[in-house]
């Protein structure tokens, strides 16, 4: 047994992923709203992490070593929020300034922008505001997850008559601020060339004596609660899982208090006041700023766009894939890799579109996980019906903050008269496949297949990092139709022998290959392995990258998230750990294994994490054609060229700046749009 030091834990090294983040937003070479961006990443990520990660903590409080790693969490969270509050007030509020956007609070306002305020109050966001005097034990007011709330200190005006010096009785009270209903941002009118935007808490704070008339407001702090994200679904056996989802969503917006967010500088008198109104445990305090809810960042106003922001990258067209009359007939003549978001997702939604109107076609397939608002993969799937075709879609329900969306999608479909297969009770379907199948002839069934590391998302596409293989090869698509044949009846596991499933092989081959290096190393032939995941906490792995380490096989791993691994140790001396993070997030999983000089290259929609491997059905595909493993190889070596935005771990997870000794500045991304940029126009 390894002892649990040669492991760091999973939420210790995912705040340094996070603190990764914050780096950037303190990155001068960034533009402004690009550092912004990041700021707003960064508190997105931290909410959710308090949802999921901290409510599990409070769940299990029983479990040995909960309170020591809760501290833990606590002390590195507060010191990233001092640096959150200082790249913010003290560096990206004076630089939005010079650039003549001036963030107001209440103070200097000029005569028309004050009657501005008070028009939009009364006229928009009066409407919305929930005042709510407290009294200790009589009224408990529930505050909505992630809702941001301003909690008033209320002096009673004293009454005609009265006499000036009685004691006038202090009251508590709460006030929502409707940002679900209005922008958190709100633009002043232009005044002196000078762009003017305020928080909209600060226009509630101006108009506290129309929201509690007959008081006086001695003081005013932020509060905000996050809850438990756990659907709490105990049975996913029996009964009907997709009422269940949906009956859980409403509980969820109840749950139980994972951080309660307040302003700091909250008298401690009040602050207990609260705490015990609300029935908080002391645990559930966790101090922030003034304003909450930074992840609203990422609609602050530029009036002066697209000036201060990041120059787009147009998407790239394969001239050779689009000179095709159709993507079958494209299809079928070689594989085709994609790499999203530097090339265009169109080719996916032509893909689907064309089959959808292909009198040749049959049937398609495919596996639905996250899909875009408005998705354009959904409507191809509901025309493919109306066109009479057969189509299979499996939803997977199940997907975090997602159940809602997957949920009215799938009865969208159903409605459509697509067959629709909801989750697997105890696991989640986190493969992402296409499977278009075309009529008989001749005895045989031509099919075409799109296999991917990510969603069918054409939104989440233009920034997540990510590939895409359409291929007709026989041994791939024979093996896409057992895995399917699993998924409709949950019975006999497909054999396989190209194909990797998690339940079924992707443990056992990945180790394999493992072995086959350590093989080659003791023999003298060349060994080494290049792994691209998003995350790797999955102790069996771990060891055996050890195992490998210790027999001198060079490992790099290219790892976005948390890493369980820890590098820079006896054991670990010949693993080093990159750490990506720039514009568009690095969400690919990718595996080479060098084979002896004759690289195998697997892709798939799995990390190595537990869930992964061993709670969800995940697939993972080879690459087969040598001009595509060549591209996929530079851009791993663009990845691990990186002295830009690539970090190396230490062993105590830190963030280095790597060091290559070259003057030149290599940032991969860049570098890998400018290559695939060069093949488009070949």
């Amino acid at each position: 047994m390894m002892k649990t030091n040669k492991f760091i834990n999973r939420d210790i090294s995912w705040l340094s992923f996070n603190g990764r983040v914050l780096d950037e937003a303190k990155d001068s070479s960034l533009p402004l709203y690009e550092r912004l961006k990041f700021l707003a990443i960064y508190s997105s990520n931290l909410d959710e992490f308090y949802k999921v990660r901290v409510a599990a903590y409070r769940r299990s409080d029983t479990e040995e070593g909960t309170t020591s790693i809760l501290k833990r969490i606590l002390t590195i969270v507060d010191k990233q929020q001092n640096e959150f509050g200082s790249v913010f007030w003290n560096e990206l509020v004076p630089e939005l300034r010079k650039n003549k956007i001036i963030l107001r609070q209440n103070e200097r306002l000029s005569k028309s922008r004050k009657e501005f305020i008070e028009r939009f109050f009364y006229q928009e966001v009066i409407p919305y505001l929930n005042p709510i005097l407290l009294v200790k034990g009589k009224i408990l007011p529930f505050l909505q997850d992630d809702s941001i709330y301003l909690a008033v200190k209320l002096i009673r005006k004293s009454d005609p008559g009265r006499e000036v010096n009685t004691k006038r009785m202090a009251r508590y009270a709460i006030v929502n601020i409707p940002s679900d209903r209005l922008p958190r941002f709100i633009e002043l009118p232009v005044y002196n060339g000078e762009n003017c935007v305020m928080f909209l808490d600060d226009i509630v704070r101006m108009n506290f004596d129309a929201i509690f008339p007959g008081y006086d407001v001695e003081s005013s702090y932020s509060i905000k609660m996050s809850r438990d994200a756990d659907l709490g679904i105990e049975d996913e056996f029996t009964g009907d899982l997709a009422v269940k989802i949906s009956d859980s969503l409403v509980r969820r917006k109840t749950g139980v208090p994972s951080r309660f967010l307040y302003d700091s500088d909250i008298p401690e008198s009040f602050l207990k006041f609260l705490r015990e109104s609300l029935k908080l445990s002391k645990d559930n305090l966790v101090p922030g700023g003034k304003y909450h809810n930074y992840s609203d960042l990422f609609t602050l106003p530029n009036p002066l766009s697209p000036k201060l922001e990041v120059k787009s990258l147009p998407p790239l067209a394969n001239k050779e894939l689009d000179s095709f009359p159709t993507m079958i007939e494209a299809i079928s003549t070689r594989d085709w890799m994609l790499h999203f978001p530097y090339h265009s997702y169109d080719p996916v939604i032509r893909f689907l579109n064309e089959a959808a109107m292909d009198p040749e076609v049959k049937e398609i397939k495919t596996t639905q996980y996250r899909v875009a608002s408005d998705s354009a993969i959904v409507n191809a799937l509901v025309n493919a019906r109306n066109n009479g075709k057969k189509v299979t879609v499996f939803v997977e329900l199940k997907a975090r903050f997602d159940e809602y969306s997957n949920l009215q999608f799938a009865r969208k479909m159903k409605k459509a008269g697509i067959r629709i297969i909801y989750s697997i009770p105890g696991l989640k379907v986190h493969a992402k496949v296409a499977l278009v199948i075309k009529k008989q002839i001749k005895k045989k069934q031509a099919a075409y297949a799109f296999l991917s590391t990510g969603n069918f998302n054409e939104k989440t596409a233009r920034i997540y990092a990510d590939h895409g293989l359409f291929t007709s090869d026989d041994r791939i698509t024979k093996e896409l139709k057992d895995l399917f044949v699993f998924l409709e009846n949950q019975e006999v596991k497909p054999d396989l022998k190209h194909l990797l499933l998690a339940q079924v092989n992707i443990k056992k081959e990945f180790t394999r290959m493992i072995d086959r290096e350590i093989r080659n190393e003791k023999e003298g032939k060349e060994a080494w392995m290049i792994l691209k995941m998003n995350g790797l906490d999955h102790k069996k792995m771990i060891n055996k990258l050890y195992e490998a380490s210790k027999k001198g096989v060079k490992i790099d791993l290219v790892v976005r998230g948390i890493c369980c691994l820890v590098p820079g140790k006896k054991y670990s001396q010949n693993i080093t750990v990159t750490r990506i993070v720039d514009r568009f997030l690095e969400h690919a999983r990718v595996f080479v294994f060098c084979n002896d000089g004759n690289p195998e290259i697997y892709m798939a929609s799995a990390d190595w994490m537990n869930r992964n491997l061993n709670r969800r059905i995940e697939l993972g595909f080879p690459v087969y054609d040598e001009s595509i493993k060549n591209e996929v190889l530079e851009i791993l070596r663009l990845q691990l060229a990186d002295n830009t935005k690539a970090r190396i771990l230490d062993s105590e997870h830190n963030n280095i700046l790597k060091q290559t000794g070259s003057d030149r500045k290599i940032r991969a991304q860049i570098e890998t749009y400018k290559y695939l940029k060069q093949t488009c126009n070949r």
